[in-house]
């Protein structure tokens, strides 16, 4: 039997064409209402930033998956582009180097589970009042660190979502003074902060990993909080 390879070919490429079709349309109810208020996939805009949602699992200082289904990270489109010139620019920096994105967009309705895990704890100082709301629920801030060009996450001196004072940015002088945090850690972080100012973020004191797209008053003024 003569087999047609052009015909064979057409039909695999169909196949394949349906099947990212029908995976777009079995996103989880979450990420379908995320991309219905505008948000974007982070990966659809650069798919070289690895994601590992830590909310999304029970690998977080709350020892509970708050987001369930969700498995990827969302941003508004602006901001997500300018995590896509961080990454470009680290690349530049340091080829084989990746980000990798722990948190973007929170929902408020999250905000609000994640506060009731925490209230009354030594943890609640560490979430964000939901009434009030933080620049993570309207989608325009980061949570994320850097890996080598061998995938491992880049030693920044403490864990992600590590709360205590060795963590903040605002004190890196004075450990790295005591021996509490070595030069390479501390580089790690500077290289870190260096290709998300270069991409247009800000920066906060009190967690290495946290990074806005736009300064608060801004974001409350251009963007709708997401619930």
């Amino acid at each position: 039997m003569k087999i047609n390879y052009f015909k064979l070919l057409i039909l695999s490429a169909a196949v394949f064409s349906f099947s990212v079709v029908l995976s777009a349309d079995e996103k989880p109810v979450i990420e379908k209402e995320l991309l219905e208020k505008g948000l974007v996939d982070i990966q659809s805009i650069d798919a070289s930033i690895k994601v590992d949602l830590k909310y999304s699992s029970k690998d977080n200082f709350l020892g509970e998956d708050a987001y369930g289904d969700m498995a990827n990270c969302y941003l508004v489109k602006e901001v997500a582009i300018k995590l896509a010139d961080a990454q470009k620019i680290l690349g530049k920096i340091h080829p084989g180097y990746s980000l990798i994105v722990y948190d973007g967009v929170r929902p408020r309705r999250i905000q609000y589970r994640m506060w009731e895990i925490v209230k009354g704890t030594d943890k609640q100082k560490y979430v964000a009042d939901p009434k009030s709301g933080s620049i993570h629920n309207y989608g325009c801030a980061v949570d994320l660190s850097i890996l080598d060009e061998n995938g491992k996450v880049l030693d920044m001196g403490t864990e992600f979502d590590y709360f205590g004072d060795l963590a903040q940015p605002r004190y890196e002088v004075k450990f790295l003074k005591e021996g509490k945090l070595t030069q390479k850690q501390v580089d790690n972080r500077k290289l870190l902060r260096k290709v998300m100012e270069q991409a247009g973020f800000g920066w906060i004191l009190s967690e290495w990993w946290h990074f806005n797209g736009y300064q608060k008053k801004y974001v409350k003024e251009h963007y709708r909080i997401i619930e």
